[in-house]
């Protein structure tokens, strides 16, 4: 059964003749509800410490600065007013369609670092200060460039120096949540992770993932964690968590019935990782969301 409260599914000033839309604004709150857009969306928000991100299943509240890269248009976000008390506040929004690059251009050898960049963005992509401070004189004055085209290539600019700091970038949704596929360039660790993806449900064991690869147990363990950054007993704990909190978002399933539908098989056990996992109950998360969604 489908939840009573929907996403919004926002309609952008973006227009088919321009590159990219830009809002530089002022502000004293956060207001604009829990929402999802086919265009992607580069947003940067200065002095607005204690305003709660969700992007996803992730729920994080940020500090003086932040900025995400969103490439999906079925992933959810918002930024929630929460316990910021700043009164000059600073949001800059910048919108773009997805054929801004068309694919035969995005895929020339100097645009590959983009490319993987929007490619990880999917899930929402968090950029390190570092990253920030890089971009940050580009990006204070592009809404003041006059000429189109240089406009256009400052953007362009701002999009390579960020995807030179792609990879100490965080990935903030699960992939299950964003319904998205993450494959490794590996491909032993691709067909392990279309494995997981098709048994998720089921009792995974580590023999079984070994022999898929013709590896030794511990080899593949090493392997595994190398290519993906993670354990595989977290990679699976993730890839699960990331079904429930989509069925927590969009279905009126029961706590219960959500733990076993996820490849869980005890209630207290699920309880347990979620809120280790998301600093706070699946009962919590259902409802948090629920309040930043809008009633249609």
């Amino acid at each position: 059964m489908k939840a009573e409260r929907i996403t919004l599914s926002e309609v952008t000033p973006l227009s088919d003749k321009d590159c990219f839309y830009i809002a530089d604004r002022r502000k004293t709150e956060f207001t604009y509800p829990l929402h999802q857009h086919a265009e992607y969306e580069l947003n940067f928000v200065e002095c607005a410490p204690g305003v709660q991100r969700i992007v996803g299943d992730s729920n994080e509240i940020i500090g003086d600065y932040d900025l995400v890269l969103l490439t999906s248009k079925d992933l959810e976000h918002v930024w929630k007013q929460n316990e910021c008390i700043s009164k000059d506040i600073r949001e800059i929004t910048i919108q773009f369609s997805p054929d801004l690059f068309f694919s035969n251009f995005l895929h020339k050898n100097q645009f590959d670092s983009i490319r993987k960049m929007l490619e990880k963005a999917q899930r929402g992509l968090c950029f390190p200060m570092q990253g920030i401070l890089r971009v940050y004189p580009m990006l204070d004055t592009l809404s003041e460039e006059k000429q189109g085209f240089f406009a256009v290539i400052k953007f362009m600019t701002i999009l390579y120096e960020l995807s030179l700091h792609a990879d100490e970038a965080r990935m903030l949704s699960s992939s299950s949540f964003a319904k998205v596929k993450v494959l490794s360039d590996s491909r032993r660790i691709q067909r392990v992770q279309q494995y997981i993806d098709a048994h998720y449900l089921e009792a995974i064991r580590l023999n079984t993932l070994s022999e898929l690869v013709s590896m030794s147990p511990t080899a593949f363990s090493r392997f595994f964690k190398l290519h993906t950054g993670r354990n595989l007993s977290d990679y699976i704990i993730d890839i699960r968590l990331g079904h429930a909190t989509r069925l927590l978002v969009d279905s009126s399933r029961s706590v219960s019935e959500i733990c076993y539908e996820s490849g869980f098989n005890n209630v207290s056990n699920f309880n347990r990782i979620f809120k280790h996992k998301k600093g706070c109950s699946p009962k919590d998360f259902r409802d948090n969301y629920k309040k930043v969604k809008v009633l249609i």
